[in-house]
C-alpha cells in the first residue's frame, strides 16, 4: 500500500485494486471494512504507522523544504514564508557563531523575512552587504547581538542588533542565556576585529 497525504489533512491509500481515503482524526476510511462493518481497517493502521515513523506528515502538517539546504520538512499546515530545518533554524536565546568573523552571537529574533527584502536600521537590504555574498538572498534573516556587547547595564533586548542570513550562523548552544555580569566585572570577550564588526549588518 502507498500512502499519499491530501491537502485537507486526509490520506489517500493506494492498493493493487483500489484507492481509499483515510481520515485519522475522524477514525474513518472509505473501504468496505470501515464503512460497512465499522472495523479499524488495515488502511487506517498503515497510515498510523507511517505517521508515527515520520514517513508522512501528521493530519495538521504539510510537506515543505528547508530554505537553505532543501532538506524535506513537515511543517504546520498554516505555516507560511521560508521554512528551515533544525540545523539552519535559530530561536531567541540560542548561541551562534558568525561564519565570517568567528564572533559569538546571541540570537534575539527571527524576522520571518528574506535577506533580499529585510532592511537594516541603515536602510540597506541584508542581501546587498558584501559580507553576505556567499549566502542565499532567499534565506530568512535573524537578528543577533554580539556577546561582548553585553554588560551589566544592557540586556540582549537593549544591545545593538545585527542582521544575518540563516546559513551565516553556526548553532553553538540552544537556549543559551548569558548570566548578568556583576557591576565592574569583565564582559565576555570576542577577538573579532573592528573591520569584521563593520562588515556585519547593523540593524
Amino acid at each position: 500500500m502507498a500512502v499519499r497525504p491530501l491537502r485537507d489533512g486526509r490520506y489517500a491509500v493506494e492498493t493493487d485494486h483500489a484507492t481509499y481515503v483515510v481520515d485519522l482524526d475522524a477514525a474513518t476510511c472509505t473501504c468496505p471494512d470501515s464503512e460497512i462493518r465499522g472495523a479499524r481497517c488495515k488502511h487506517r493502521r498503515r497510515v498510523a504507522i507511517e505517521v508515527t515513523e515520520a514517513l508522512v506528515p501528521r493530519p495538521d502538517e504539510r510537506r515543505s523544504a528547508c530554505a537553505v539546504c532543501g532538506r524535506p520538512l513537515f511543517v504546520p499546515m498554516a505555516a507560511d514564508g521560508p521554512q528551515l530545518c533544525r540545523r539552519h533554524d535559530h530561536a531567541p536565546g540560542d548561541l551562534a557563531t558568525d561564519r565570517e568573523s568567528g564572533s559569538r552571537l546571541l540570537v534575539v529574533r527571527a524576522t520571518g523575512e528574506r535577506a533580499d527584502r529585510f532592511r537594516t536600521g541603515q536602510g540597506r537590504v541584508v542581501a546587498d552587504y558584501e559580507s553576505n555574498a556567499n549566502y542565499g538572498a532567499h534565506e530568512p534573516v535573524f537578528e543577533c547581538v554580539y556577546l561582548d556587547s553585553l554588560d551589566a547595564a544592557a540586556s540582549p533586548e537593549d544591545a545593538r542588533r545585527y542582521a544575518f542570513p540563516a546559513s551565516r550562523l553556526i548553532a553553538v548552544e540552544r537556549g543559551f542565556r548569558p548570566e548578568p555580569l556583576a557591576r565592574g566585572g569583565d564582559a565576555p570577550t570576542d577577538r573579532a576585529s573592528a573591520g569584521h564588526r563593520q562588515a556585519t549588518l547593523a540593524a
